[in-house]
């Protein structure tokens, strides 16, 4: 009887662990583009509830593809239930993205989305790419 529970608690740690593990996986993002911006290389990964907040947490490169515009570009990511997160890139460059998402109450979210825009300025409105949705 013993050697059973022991037995039982260690898979139970075992399959927990695995859980734990696979909240932590990156995975990839397609290329997310629109004119004047891109935003490449992309992966994401679910932190697991009790490391940096539980966040969703992005990693990519920002690039503005037309220089000559005058535009700058910007990717913005949101969980559930709070608002978008915006993270600049600058002008006529490629700058890499390493950001974490989060609010102390949204360790339990599960859905995250992304996406990437042209800021045009206060004149015209902001191109931007798809909006793409991920669930931990």
């Amino acid at each position: 009887m013993r050697k059973l529970t022991t037995a039982a608690v260690a898979t139970a740690l075992f399959v927990g662990g695995m859980g734990t593990a696979f909240a932590g996986a990156w995975h990839s993002i397609p290329k997310l583009d629109t004119t004047g911006a891109a935003f490449t290389r992309g992966t994401y990964a679910w932190e697991p509830r009790g490391q940096n907040h539980g966040a969703f947490h992005l990693k990519g490169d920002l690039s503005d593809t037309s220089k000559s515009d005058g535009n700058n570009v910007y990717a913005q990511a949101k969980v559930e239930g709070y608002s978008w997160n915006r993270f600049n890139g600058k002008q006529g460059k490629t700058v890499p993205l390493d950001k974490v998402v989060y609010d102390g109450a949204a360790q339990l979210t599960k859905d995250a989305w992304v996406r990437m825009c042209r800021d045009r300025g206060s004149i015209h409105p902001d191109n931007c790419s798809v909006t793409k949705h991920y669930q931990r």
